[in-house]
């Protein structure tokens, strides 16, 4: 698979498939629907309740929370109430807020966590938004082998359609997919996009097989998990400037280019006391620009297809034995 500007070998005959050029001169020329500057894809990370714990009959416990502290061979009840606080506390906050400013988001979530918590996808959807899978549970998948990984994309994608009544099109790996991932999903047949890439402002197509498949480059920089281990946010104004300077860079370059930003939140962590005021004012700043299109990010996908003059993207059948590990 290969990007747009994609070169197999360098200079100096260093063979590699990284793709370092991108787009280079700005991208396609591409409009976002009703000539929007901006696409801003609000990206709400489900994760609680799919966070690795021995009292859910896991491996070991999840050890980053608000405090890195290791509890081996128990259950670490204090991570276990922590993660709980974002779905009591914390999702009541931020789907207010994205009600309030008409903002249209992507929950991106563990399929797990909405085993434990379907009434989030029931509202989510009833609200308009998307529910894209981050997996079944909070873990990388960089060390798993293929049939392990076919079984988790599976499992994933059902317990979300389950959850939400209409299976996910999205897919978000914690941090480190396998080599595998990106190729795994498009055999599956039922994914549209997937947001493994940090490598650029705008969408991008790779192929395999014939099959075209979009990626959606997220971000860790404009997003809440800097309130955590020295990311460098430590009041709400913190997370608000940064993310709205980085808004009004993208603002600026929607006018010549096609622009997309990324905004990452977790319930556990934007949805605090001291924290959520700085979604608010964000939200605040960015709805009170005009040519401003807040979009879920199967809608960024699909209208980045069509401004490419690609045709329509509609799922295909799961191949027999996927689950099993066999090729399709």
């Amino acid at each position: 698979m290969s990007g747009p500007g994609n070169s197999p070998a360098g200079e100096r005959g260093l063979a590699h498939d990284r793709d370092f050029a991108g787009y280079r001169a700005g991208g396609p020329s591409v409009r976002w629907p009703g000539d929007a500057r901006l696409a801003v894809s609000v990206v709400v990370n489900i994760e609680e309740g799919a966070e690795l714990s021995l009292g859910m009959g896991d491996e070991r416990n999840e050890f980053i929370y608000e405090a890195v502290e290791k509890v081996e061979g128990a259950r670490d009840l204090c991570m276990e109430s922590h993660f709980e606080y974002g779905v009591r506390a914390g999702w009541p906050r931020i789907r207010a807020l994205l009600k309030r400013y008409g903002v249209a988001a992507t929950l991106n979530a563990n399929g797990r966590a909405l085993e434990i918590s379907p009434w989030i996808a029931r509202e989510a959807v009833a609200d308009g938004h998307e529910v894209s899978s981050h997996g079944y549970r909070w873990e990388r998948q960089v060390h798993m082998d293929e049939a392990a990984e076919r079984r988790v994309i599976l499992r994933a994608a059902k317990a979300i359609e389950a959850a939400a009544g209409a299976p996910p099109v999205g897919w978000h790996t914690r941090s480190a997919t396998s080599v595998n991932t990106r190729r795994l999903l498009i055999e599956h047949g039922g994914f549209l996009y997937d947001s493994n890439a940090y490598n650029d402002d705008v969408p991008f197509l790779v192929e395999q097989d014939g099959r075209r498949h979009v990626v959606l480059p997220y971000a860790f920089d404009t997003n809440d998990m800097r309130f955590y281990n020295g990311g460098g946010f430590v009041f709400a104004d913190d997370f608000a400037r940064y993310c709205i300077d980085a808004f009004e860079r993208l603002y600026a370059e929607g006018a010549d280019a096609p622009r997309m930003l990324s905004i990452g939140l977790h319930l556990r962590i934007i949805g605090r006391p001291a924290r959520i005021g700085g979604l608010e004012r964000l939200l605040e700043h960015m709805a009170a620009r005009p040519g401003v299109w807040f979009a879920r990010r199967d809608a960024i996908a699909k209208a980045w297809l069509a401004g490419l003059g690609e045709p329509p993207w509609a799922p295909r059948p799961t191949p027999a034995g996927f689950a099993a590990g066999e090729q399709p």
